[in-house]
């Protein structure tokens, strides 16, 4: 069943624990991603990013996600990971998704503001719900001076809330996106911080390969919906890898795609157990 990101998030966010927000690329991360939460009966946040609407185009992909997630036995919420422009959000709620983030983490902190706050008005119109980002989190080829420096402010975080009107905040707290950069760590006195300014949900990006415990311990802190998105194409593609290797021989490519789902299917549940959402349904 469909439904938006505040509802899921409001849930979450009263019983202290966090919704997994897992990219998908193609029809069977999509399906392992449903399945592993109908499997732990977890609400779950299936997220598109702009790459894959690239690759697979907004028709066909949003077809793919939504049938998936109207057909499922548990809440799921239809997600625009990082789209950057009021254009690139506008079309994902055209197309039936029940949520968006709109990333101005770039912008100046007045044209984030301005360019969020569009989008909330345009979405909130649609009952859609609206992720924005304040600070920023990393990336591979930025060092961790770099990613401290990109700290969210709790009093900045308090006015961008109040001013744009947003269901749910991605803050930078020491996290950076792909494969962990050296000595990355949350910083949990921001989130801690932030979350003492702000009563929305508070999201966590940058998530794959941080260890269960400081996991655990940001949740805990305020952390409501935490982004995998590295973790499930390193195990679906090692896996698709590691079938052709063992069977030479065969050659459908729906036997070694059904085996990397299962795989990423495996590595999702995990998460989901991490994140205490699961028997939440």
């Amino acid at each position: 069943m469909i439904q938006t990101l505040s509802e899921i998030l409001t849930k979450a966010q009263e019983s202290q624990y966090a919704v997994g927000g897992f990219n998908t690329f193609n029809l069977e991360t999509s399906q392992a991603i449903i399945t592993a939460a109908e499997a732990q009966k977890s609400p779950v946040i299936i997220q598109v990013s702009e790459k894959t609407i690239e690759y697979a185009s907004i028709e066909e992909i949003s077809c793919i996600v939504k049938l998936l997630a109207e057909k499922a036995s548990v809440p799921v919420a239809v997600h625009l990971d990082h789209g950057k422009t009021f254009d690139m959000a506008k079309k994902c709620v055209e197309a039936g998704f029940s949520s968006v983030m709109i990333d101005g983490s770039r912008l100046s902190y007045e044209e984030n503001i301005a360019l969020t706050k569009s989008v909330v008005e345009m979405a909130h119109a649609k009952n859609v719900s609206v992720e924005g980002e304040l600070g920023a989190v990393g990336k591979q080829s930025e060092d961790s001076h770099t990613i401290e420096a990109m700290m969210t402010d709790p009093d900045q975080a308090m006015e961008f809330v109040d001013k744009t009107g947003v269901d749910a905040l991605a803050i930078g707290c020491g996290t950076a996106h792909g494969v962990p950069l050296p000595d990355e760590h949350i910083h949990f006195d921001v989130i801690e911080n932030i979350a003492r300014k702000v009563t929305i949900p508070l999201v966590l990006h940058g998530s794959s390969n941080i260890d269960s415990e400081s996991i655990k311990k940001a949740i805990s802190l305020g952390i409501c919906k935490i982004n995998i998105d590295t973790e499930i194409r390193q195990s679906f593609t090692s896996a698709a890898k590691q079938f052709l290797v063992d069977n030479p021989d065969k050659y459908d490519p729906r036997d070694f795609l059904a085996y990397a789902r299962s795989k990423a299917q495996a590595r999702i549940e995990e998460k989901i157990q991490v994140f205490g959402s699961n028997n939440k349904v």
